[in-house]
């Protein structure tokens, strides 16, 4: 049976015989105005459902998962403030609502009803996902939020108070603002949850301002997993550094004063809280959802029952502010509205072209103060003696440390953090000496969770920051992938390039290292990066290029809000020789702080025609050890160095093989889902044929004395090259 049906007629005869619920006796100072304004809300969240579940019915409607039982957010919404950013459950339609109330001249029928029909017109998304959002509301938008918003909720909160002692140009937060994350009991439990609520206990433990509401809406159910009864408090109520609030979500008036009672004590104390908000959840997950398959049907009518609406109307009633039938026009005149606007946004034009669909994928750029070069004086300051050693030829990650240390000179709001980076200075000492030059608020040692991390980075770039976190090894990605997958790079997209979260992801990677760390610390696979939308992926090959490539990297995501994930070689950070022990070929001097490399740009070495080998990092390191050896055989090679591995520089790289007659490509991923097969593909729809691929075997690296076997070598290049061109 339809149970929302069930929902709305028992409403309707529960208050026409005026049998309500039993409750608490509210509280006679709150004021009658606002507890209306808030039972207004709550209707209007269960309105839209319902609408939204005709207009799938007439095929006008995309909606999937609805905030039956959840309107008590409602009242969490009326005790937070506007300039508090909000990042919502996806069952919170009542949280936005409310939110809606308090800034004037908002639509939020209109805007709601626009999202559930995938409408252009649509506020947040443009039409591209029914998501909860608001640019205006401050509330960035929501796909699937199983714990994934936690972690940046976190990074948006510390941005707050590393705001006040350094203020980006572009601070979104006010200074006496707070943040709010809300969830579900289930979610809880993931990963994410535990390690971001970790880390807030952390972080709150050692006195650092972190002003973070964290509201769990515990309904008891996980879509067909019951949540054990008290595992919530259990859980939750005695964290170090984390006060524990709890509130029954189907009394709005004692959610209310719950939640003013929290937002208070974060406001005031700048540390995180805990909300923990009872509800039920009503019509099941989702609207394609049969809940009678995995619940008793006795537990579904207890819990349309406890519907939070009949409560609402008893608070009202008891207060004598509204009578049930009071109650009852007022929830008849929403209806009325709800159904009037949706026969209107029904008519609204969806989405037809993949341009259109794809137009947010890249965010808007953001127009940045100009900013000059470092003074001589401040460079002398910060380097001290290094300002000699960069006339010299040195290692890549020297020059990575000193390019490091110039765009954090000439930019204020670029923050370092990852583990060890600060005192330490990295595992390999590319950020050695950052955190006495520039201090802790801005090289930040984080605890040891690649979650955390990525988290701490978007929540400070939509705060204005310019993060640049770093992954200590290619292989601890995959422990967070998901925060650049599910959260990064998607929320352009669908708030249709109204937030942003640019960064610049150092991460240090790929293979060669002799003896040391195996697979985990040696890791070639770049194929979770490769097919990310939007998603810049760099990866230089020498010292001159990293820098110049890392503050292109930089101004992306400063003036261009783009995501970038910069791919240092580790076995190159101290390469010095190329050809022969101790010729120093392989070491570059500093670059100008004002040299780039521009996104795109590729290196090309020599101008053979006979054969064009295309690589980046190490495979370009071989390559051109074996240029060398193919030149005395009397094969004329020019040497491609990618640099840029997404997007693709496709123009650049046929423009630059056109006149070769072989391309050889040089490929230290993995033969399967390796840049290789990409450029395999490019070629070959060019009309090329001429074309082989040398790659690293599918297989993880071993440590020892076996740490290269699997992967390109200088002969294995000279060979294919050779037989290449000779077939």
């Amino acid at each position: 049976m339809d149970r929302a049906a069930i929902v709305h007629q028992n409403f309707l005869r529960r208050l026409g015989e005026n049998d309500l619920p039993d409750g608490a006796a509210p509280d006679p100072t709150l004021a009658p105005g606002k507890l209306v304004e808030i039972f207004r809300s709550q209707v209007l969240s269960r309105q839209l459902d319902r609408t939204s579940r005709a207009m799938q019915a007439a095929g006008k409607g995309f909606y999937t998962i609805g905030s039956s039982g959840h309107e008590g957010m409602a009242a969490v919404a009326e005790a937070l403030r506007p300039t508090d950013m909000a990042f919502l459950h996806y069952r919170d339609a009542a949280f936005q609502i409310q939110r809606a109330a308090q800034v004037p001249g908002q639509t939020p029928v209109w805007d709601m009803l626009l999202s559930f029909r995938a409408a252009m017109a649509d506020p947040i998304s443009g039409g591209r996902h029914k998501v909860l959002g608001s640019k205006i509301l401050n509330i960035p938008p929501q796909t699937s939020t199983i714990a994934s918003h936690l972690p940046k909720a976190v990074g948006a909160a510390y941005s707050i108070g590393l705001s006040r002692r350094t203020a980006p140009e572009h601070c979104q937060l006010p200074d006496d603002s707070i943040v709010m994350c809300s969830f579900g009991d289930a979610s809880s439990n993931h990963s994410t949850a535990q390690g971001a609520i970790n880390t807030a206990c952390w972080t709150s433990y050692q006195s650092v301002p972190l002003p973070l509401l964290f509201v769990c809406e515990d309904n008891g159910i996980g879509i067909s997993v019951p949540t054990p009864r008290g595992w919530i408090a259990a859980n939750f109520a005695n964290r170090p550094g984390l006060r524990y609030f709890t509130c029954n979500g189907l009394d709005m008036a004692q959610t209310l004063r719950v939640s003013q009672a929290a937002a208070a004590y974060v406001r005031q104390t700048r540390k995180p809280a805990f909300l923990h908000i009872t509800t039920v959840r009503l019509y099941g997950h989702a609207g394609s959802d049969v809940e009678m398959t995995y619940r008793d049907k006795a537990d579904i009518e207890a819990s349309e029952a406890n519907d939070p609406l009949l409560h609402s109307v008893r608070i009202l009633r008891d207060l004598d502010i509204r009578t049930p039938q009071q109650s009852i026009d007022i929830y008849n005149e929403i209806d009325r509205t709800c159904i009037r606007v949706s026969d209107e946004v029904m008519q609204q034009e969806t989405l037809t072209t993949a341009p259109q669909v794809m137009q947010s994928i890249i965010p808007p750029p953001r127009k940045c103060s100009p900013t000059n070069g470092p003074s001589p004086q401040a460079r002398s300051a910060v380097f001290g003696n290094d300002l000699k050693l960069m006339a010299e030829p040195q290692p890549m990650s020297r020059l990575i440390s000193w390019a490091l240390a110039d765009l954090m000179l000439q930019h204020g709001e670029i923050v370092l953090a990852g583990e060890d980076v600060g005192r330490k200075g990295g595992v390999y000492g590319v950020t050695q000496k950052l955190q006495n030059r520039f201090g802790p608020d801005r090289v930040i040692d984080t605890l040891l969770d690649e979650q955390s991390i990525l988290g701490l980075a978007i929540g400070m770039a939509q705060n204005g920051f310019v993060p640049i976190p770093e992954i200590q090894f290619l292989a601890y990605l995959h422990n967070a992938e998901d925060q650049l997958r599910g959260e990064a790079a998607t929320l352009s997209f669908f708030s249709d390039g109204q937030y942003t979260n640019p960064m610049v992801l150092r991460i240090a990677g790929l293979g060669y290292q002799k003896g040391f760390g195996g697979h985990f610390h040696n890791d070639n696979s770049l194929a979770v990066l490769r097919d990310i939308p939007g998603l810049i992926i760099a990866c230089p090959s020498n010292g001159a290029d990293a820098a110049m490539m890392l503050r292109e990297a930089v101004r992306l995501a400063r003036e261009e809000q783009r995501v970038v994930v910069f791919v240092e070689p580790i076995a190159l950070y101290p390469m010095r020789d190329l050809h022969d022990s101790g010729d120093n070929g392989w070491l570059t001097t500093y670059p100008a702080p004002d040299q780039k490399i521009g996104i795109g740009e590729i290196g090309v070495q020599g101008d053979g025609e006979t054969l064009a080998i295309v690589s980046y990092a190490n495979g370009h390191y071989l390559s051109t050890q074996a240029a060398k050896a193919l030149e005395k055989d009397g094969i004329a090679c020019r040497v491609i160095d990618m640099r840029w591995l997404a997007p693709l520089p496709q123009d650049a790289l046929l423009e630059a093989t056109k006149a070769c007659k072989n391309i050889l490509i040089v490929d230290e991923c993995r033969r399967t889902g390796s840049q290789s097969e990409g450029l395999m593909a490019l070629f070959a729809e060019a009309g090329r044929t001429r074309l082989y691929r040398v790659t690293a075997q599918d297989s993880f690296i071993a440590t020892g004395p076996a740490y290269a076997v699997t992967l390109p070598s200088t002969a294995e290049i000279t060979s294919a090259a050779k037989a290449l061109v000779a077939s």
